[in-house]
């Protein structure tokens, strides 16, 4: 028999009811939630191994956000009609839970701790990613699995000047500002989002307001616990610690550490440099040192490195490559470096570089992007592929992991803001290669994307660059440094990295991850506006690379024109079981996309010929042209008869050239006059309403014989006259 389950709620503004339960469902689970709104429904469950595994050095979180798709009413169109591999969508919720949960764990927890949340029952206006981290933390927090604090996450969206917290999916669609925030009740963890060009002030508006609906989320969370009589949470084993090895491993790697660091070389020799002292740390622990030492060495040799260069930042002010803290590292870029694809660019920021290349392609092309509740097509797509050799490894290939998912999808929201409308006929693949990495290798893909889609000729009207900034902070003496343009080692090192793209006029996209506590409003303003600069200078430099988008499309990329036809017209063009537009297809070479807009039938033709072009757009304005009757024409003779010839004067229309009307020299037969194939001047003379006949005349355009003289009578007594 189940128990009896325990519940709270809590309003998210305007009768917008929200419900945490437990104790119903997936009871085995140490921890286990729905969250329902409207008839949204999130199951949310969290198991942790009670012990770490042997050896185990690091916190192994896997966090999986996944839709039914029955909680909505349909089956998957796959081939085996059932759910396979997360989706992007699905990847890119699991990540900002993930992110979220992760700095909530004791920095020594290093048990096996799985998140599931599964949407089981879906609302059409209900969006669930906003929901999901909630659901997660309330699982976590009716558990007994050790965490520091409890989180929430809300988006915030910005509809008519308006901030709301938690739109609907109809609201959603009207936002010039569409952030996820996440945070515990003192600090902001995460910020995730897109923007129209929004300025920093606006951002941070919309953090104030989603930090406060946030409070309210987990002072329920903490009635739902406190409901249940959870007071406590499990012991777990703690690493084990060695002081004598630290004091070693510090008085080894102290002073080369700190002599490295402010050398100012390239990634590479400074890798070498500290993997030589790590040795040295290794060789000074003696030939007894255990395997378990020496993994307790190279631990204790990290922490020390990382605090040696968090104080060298911040009080010295300088950085691992010599840089001041607001400098971005020097710039090249070039368009139009490959000759086959529609548009190319090559960015390179210091020892980060991308090569992006942009692919115009037809309607027919765009993506099916698929959740529970939606269905729709995208005609913009960016990928984002992060080979080994960008960091100079050897690795296994593998298909897209969660971060390229995650990396792509940043740069293709900041990216868009600036896609021309849904008018625009071409579907727009960006493809981002980071070819050399050593910090954001993501914000050189919004860039080189940019520069890219201008190259290719796509109307962008601005650019879009975007710069990875970093936060150190020193509590005990209240220092802290904002960083430009991080480094990946940096990026390590901080307190909170962002990542903020826009053009000169305002915000595009933003990723936030915070990891130190009371970071405080005036200095997330002073961050973003250092962003802003280092965005800025970045922009200056693409402007100089690249102007403005081209006038027009590549001589090789597909060409496009748009005609607009009566709705009665679209059967004619397609034909039975689309014949016709096949036709027209196999012979022009191109590629015609027919789509229904109210009454109105929208025709898109491409093609990589202007020639090809040309004929389909003849061909198609044929078939809908109304015949009027004194128009010429170019005729083809179809079929010969023993009463005239019938020829096709439009494509799709034929009439009959009666043999009385092809000469004005009388005709006995047709026998030599035409022959299948011919082509003559036609014009139509006539047609008959009932039957929809129409007569055509050749004679007429001809020159008419002059008539001979007949002659008069003569009058009696007079000869015969002549007129």
């Amino acid at each position: 028999m189940l128990s009896q389950p325990t519940n709270t709620s809590f309003d998210l503004g305007g009768g917008r009811i929200v419900t945490i339960e437990t104790g119903k469902l997936a009871r085995q689970a140490d921890g286990s939630v729905t969250v329902r709104q409207g008839n949204c429904i999130l199951l949310a469950t969290v198991v942790a191994n009670k012990e770490p595994k042997e050896g185990q050095d690091f916190f192994p979180l896997s966090v999986d956000y996944m839709e039914k798709f029955a909680s909505a009413g349909r089956i998957p169109g796959s081939f085996f009609k059932r759910e396979g591999r997360l989706s992007d969508y699905e990847v890119l919720i699991s990540r900002l839970v993930d992110r979220a949960l992760r700095p909530l764990f004791p920095e020594d927890y290093f048990c096996d701790v799985q998140v599931i949340i599964t949407l089981v029952s879906s609302d059409s206006e209900v969006v669930p990613d906003a929901l999901a981290c909630l659901a997660a933390s309330a699982a976590l927090a009716v558990s007994d699995v050790p965490i520091k604090e409890v989180i929430s996450e809300v988006r915030i969206g910005r509809i008519d000047g308006e901030y709301i917290v938690n739109p609907s999916r109809t609201q959603l669609a009207k936002a010039d500002m569409d952030f996820i925030i996440a945070a515990t009740e003192k600090n902001l963890m995460m910020v995730e989002g897109e923007s129209q060009q929004c300025s920093e002030e606006d951002l941070v508006k919309a953090l104030e307001i989603a930090h406060e609906a946030i409070k309210i989320q987990i002072a329920a969370q903490k009635e739902l616990r406190a409901k249940l009589g959870i007071n406590s949470k499990r012991d777990y084993t703690k690493p084990v610690q060695n002081e004598e090895i630290q004091q070693k491993v510090i008085a080894v790697a102290t002073d080369k550490v700190n002599q490295i660091s402010r050398s100012g070389t390239s990634k590479n020799e400074r890798s070498e440099a500290f993997d030589a002292v790590k040795d040295e740390v290794i060789a000074a622990l003696g030939e007894e040192a255990t395997d378990a030492d020496k993994k307790l060495a190279k631990k204790y040799y990290e922490d020390l490195k990382w605090e040696l260069v968090r104080n060298m930042i911040l009080d010295d002010r300088i950085r691992l490559d010599g840089r001041k803290l607001e400098d971005v590292r020097p710039l090249s870029m070039e368009v139009d470096i490959l000759p086959t694809p529609h548009g190319s660019a090559l960015f390179t920021r210091g020892e980060t570089q991308a090569l992006s290349t942009v692919t115009l392609g037809t309607p027919l092309d765009s993506l099916l992007v698929e959740s529970a509740a939606t269905s729709d097509y995208a005609k913009f797509i960016l990928h984002y592929n992060f080979p080994p050799f960008s960091t100079g490894e050897v690795k296994f290939l593998r298909a897209p992991g969660r971060r390229e998912v995650g990396h792509g999808n940043l740069a293709m929201r900041s990216l868009k803001q600036m896609m021309p409308g849904n008018d625009y006929p071409y579907t727009v693949r960006i493809v981002s290669d980071i070819l050399e990495s050593n910090g954001s290798s993501s914000m050189a893909t919004v860039c080189a994307g940019s520069l890219a889609l201008m190259d290719a000729g796509v109307p962008v009207p601005k650019h879009v660059s975007g710069v990875a900034m970093g936060l150190i902070t020193r509590p005990a003496d209240n220092k802290y440094a904002i960083l430009t343009d991080i480094l990946g080692d940096e990026d390590h090192l901080g307190d909170m990295d962002f990542k903020v793209t826009g053009t000169r006029e305002g915000i595009c996209g933003v990723q936030m991850d915070i990891k130190v506590d009371g970071l405080s409003m005036s200095t997330m303003r002073e961050a973003l506006e250092q962003a802003r600069k280092g965005r800025l200078h970045i922009l200056d430099a693409m402007y100089a690379a690249m102007p403005a988008a081209r006038e027009e499309v590549k001589p090789h990329a597909p060409r496009m024109e748009k005609l607009f036809i009566d709705k009665e017209f679209i059967g004619a063009v397609i034909g039975p079981q689309g014949k016709v537009i096949q036709e027209i297809q196999r012979s022009t070479g191109t590629t015609i996309n027919i789509e229904e807009v109210g009454n109105v039938g929208e025709v898109s033709i491409f093609s990589p010929a202007k020639e090809g072009l040309d004929k389909a757009v003849a061909w198609i304005k044929g078939i809908v042209a109304v015949p009027s009757v004194g128009d010429v024409y170019e005729a083809t003779v179809k079929s010969i008869k023993e009463f005239g010839a019938f020829v096709e004067f439009l494509p799709g229309k034929q009439g009959l050239l009666h043999i009385s009307e092809i000469s004005w020299k009388r005709l006995e037969s047709m026998e030599g006059v035409l022959k299948e194939g011919d082509v003559v001047k036609v014009k139509l003379i006539g047609v008959d309403h009932k039957t929809g006949k129409f007569k055509l005349s050749r004679k007429v355009l001809m020159p008419k014989p002059e008539m001979a003289p007949r002659p008069r009578p003569a009058e009696p007594g007079k000869p015969e006259a002549t007129n």
